[in-house]
């Protein structure tokens, strides 16, 4: 079931991203990801992409490439029940491979949800 009411805030803070270590992890070609459930409603997202990744130009692209496929596939997909059984509440992180620079939108958002099917909050 699609979810309408998704809002992706960032995530901010040193120790969000230490504490989604123990998260789930799931991997693809471009990028991988981390979550862990939270309590809160709402999906926190942290992306990080290296200077090996490309100049800035080049990493906010993939940064606005990959929020935009997050937000499309976390609308348009059913998230497992663990995840989003009423509003989804989550915490992710985003890492960003150096051969991403290298990929259009489409095929970073196959990655990711590749990489979301893995960790368990895709169906």
């Amino acid at each position: 079931m699609p979810n309408p009411e998704l809002i992706l805030t960032s995530l901010k803070g040193d120790y969000a991203f230490r504490r989604l270590r123990k998260g789930k992890g799931g991997g693809a070609k471009w990028l991988n990801v981390r979550v862990l459930q939270t309590k809160d409603t709402g999906v926190r997202v942290g992306i990080i992409a290296s200077k090996k990744v490309g100049k800035a130009t080049v990493r906010n692209l993939v940064r606005r490439r990959i929020r935009e496929g997050l937000r499309d596939i976390l609308l348009h997909k059913p998230l497992h029940p663990q995840f989003g059984a009423g509003k989804p509440s989550f915490d992710m992180v985003v890492i960003v491979h150096t051969e991403a620079s290298q990929a259009d939108y489409w095929q970073l958002r196959g990655a990711l949800q590749q990489a979301l099917g893995k960790a368990g909050v895709i169906k």
